[in-house]
Order: structure tokens, then C-alpha cells, then sequence
């Protein structure tokens, strides 16, 4: 299997000049080098229709920085700090998530996590590798405190995110109403506040929901993770997509050690890991367990 190399040239951009009638000189060849950074500092291949996305994002730096051209602004990253290079990913991260989104996979979840605990009675450790704004990660907490029936279950959720911004958020555990009104009344009153005065409109996490979680920043892409296994189950959902083949399995092949035998692994609902079966297996409904369970 092929390991990912991130100085391999990504398929080409066409050779056009992007349309000029904009605020900042924005071309093809910008375009290509965009594309060309953002998948060696973060594993992230963008499409080529995705000019028009990278210059809405990138162009408020531009302004809040006074660089007149793209050019000029890639130059100046390649020199920057660390920084810079947070606020270049965070721009071009793509953050669409919902509470209890692909809702079968939260049921599994709660089998699953009950039949561990009811084996070995251990503390069960869940990483949320992609939680953006929390929906995600308070998802998996609000489904652990109703399997086990009590606001302290016996969980640890790490839940982490490329984009600093994003954890940020998840952290603050607030929502506009219309973030959670899918959600069934009963699980609102129990583990939100609603909003009064100036907060109206809004919601909050409860606390005893937000200890459940620790965030942290993770690059899926860098050798060192701030996290130790045998853990009980990832989930990595909608962010494969972003990743080409060789760098999806680089991951995986990572993912692999960190799980317990009998963990699960949870993808997006358009994500497959059938080019990785070495390392995974699938169990259907997008869920995955290790390929060298007995």
C-alpha cells in the first residue's frame, strides 16, 4: 500500500487566468499553490472547482493584512509563523455538522460502549477526531448519559479538531436555538439551558455534559498525537472525503494501534475504508472494526 508523499503534484488546476474583476489579482497559478500548501500542512486535497471558495475565504486576510494580490499573500505565508499557518487552515476548513447527525450510528454507540463496560467495567475512553463546533462530541456524551442513566457516566471523550476556532466553540458549548430544534423536548430540558434576557435565542450545554469532554487540537496529519489507546471507539466522519487514498490509509494505519481489538471505528455515510481492508474491516452502516480481530 502506498504511504502518502505530500510533495506529489495534486491533479492540475486548468491553465486560466481566474477572473479578474475582483477586490484582490487572484490566478490559476495562486489558485494551484493554495491548493498545493494547504494539502502539505493539512492532508486536505481541494478540488479545482473550488476557486471561488478559496478567494471568498482567503480574501479577509488579505484586507485585514493590506496585500494586494494572492501572490504576494502566499509569500508571506511561506514565511510566517505558526499562526498564520492556524488562521490559512482554519480558513479553508470546512465545518458542516449537526447534533446526532447519521443518528444510527449513536445507537450502535450505546450497544456498543454498554457491552464493554458490562465485560470489563472500565472507564471507556471515545475519541471524536473531527468535532468542529461540539455537536458532534456533546452528541456522544448526551448518548452515554442515557445508556448508562446518570450525568456521570463511566466515559472519557477526548474530542479535537484541525481548527482552533472551531474547538473554541465546541468549548463555549453555546447554540442558537435553531441549532438544536430537531432535538426530541425531553433531551433539551435535560441537558441544555435555555437562554433568558440578552441570551434568548440561545442555549447552553449543561456543565455536567461539557466535564464529560477534554478538547484538544489535533493535526491527523502529524506523527504525534496527544492521545494514548487502547481506546473504545473513534469516530471520524466527513473528513476522509477531504483526504486522497494514500493519506486516508496513512491515518488509518494510525488509527489501528490506538484502538482496542474490540473497538469501533465510525465513518461518514460517504466515506468507505475498503482500499484499507489490511487494517479495517466493515461491519455495515458505515461502522468499522480492526481487520485483526479474532
Amino acid at each position: 500500500m502506498n504511504k502518502p508523499d505530500s510533495s506529489r503534484k495534486l491533479p492540475s488546476t486548468p491553465a486560466f487566468v481566474i477572473e479578474r474583476q475582483r477586490e484582490f489579482e487572484y490566478t490559476a497559478a495562486d489558485f494551484e499553490r493554495v491548493r498545493q500548501l494547504i494539502y502539505k500542512h493539512a492532508g486536505i486535497s481541494l478540488s479545482p472547482i473550488k476557486q471561488d471558495m478559496v478567494y471568498s475565504r482567503l480574501a479577509r486576510r488579505l484586507r485585514l493584512l493590506n496585500i494586494d494580490t494572492f501572490a504576494r499573500y502566499l509569500d508571506y505565508l511561506e514565511k510566517a509563523d505558526a499562526a498564520e499557518w492556524e488562521t490559512f487552515v482554519n480558513a479553508l476548513t470546512t465545518n458542516l455538522t449537526s447534533f446526532f447527525r447519521e443518528a444510527h450510528h449513536f445507537e450502535i454507540l450505546k450497544q456498543h460502549a454498554q457491552r464493554l463496560y458490562d465485560a470489563q467495567r472500565h472507564t471507556l475512553k471515545l475519541w471524536c477526531s473531527a468535532s468542529s463546533t461540539g455537536e458532534e462530541p456533546y452528541s456522544i456524551a448526551i448518548a452515554m448519559c442515557e445508556q448508562f442513566g446518570t450525568d456521570t457516566p463511566p466515559v472519557q471523550i477526548v474530542a479535537s479538531d484541525l481548527d482552533t476556532n472551531v474547538l473554541a466553540t465546541a468549548a463555549a458549548g453555546v447554540y442558537a436555538d435553531e441549532r438544536v430544534e430537531k432535538l426530541a423536548p425531553e433531551r433539551l430540558r435535560r441537558f441544555f439551558f435555555k437562554g433568558t434576557g440578552s441570551r434568548e435565542g440561545f442555549v447552553r450545554v449543561r456543565p455536567e455534559l461539557q466535564k464529560l469532554i477534554s478538547y484538544t487540537q489535533i493535526n491527523l496529519l502529524h506523527g504525534n498525537w496527544p492521545l494514548q489507546g487502547p481506546l473504545d471507539a473513534i469516530f471520524c466522519r466527513n473528513v476522509m472525503i477531504y483526504f486522497d487514498k494514500p493519506t486516508q490509509y496513512a491515518v488509518l494505519k494510525k488509527f489501528a494501534p490506538l484502538l482496542r481489538p474490540d473497538g469501533l471505528l465510525f465513518a461518514g455515510h460517504s466515506e468507505s475504508f475498503m482500499h484499507a481492508g489490511d487494517l479495517f474491516r466493515s461491519l455495515g452502516r458505515t461502522v468499522y472494526e480492526r481487520a485483526d480481530r479474532k
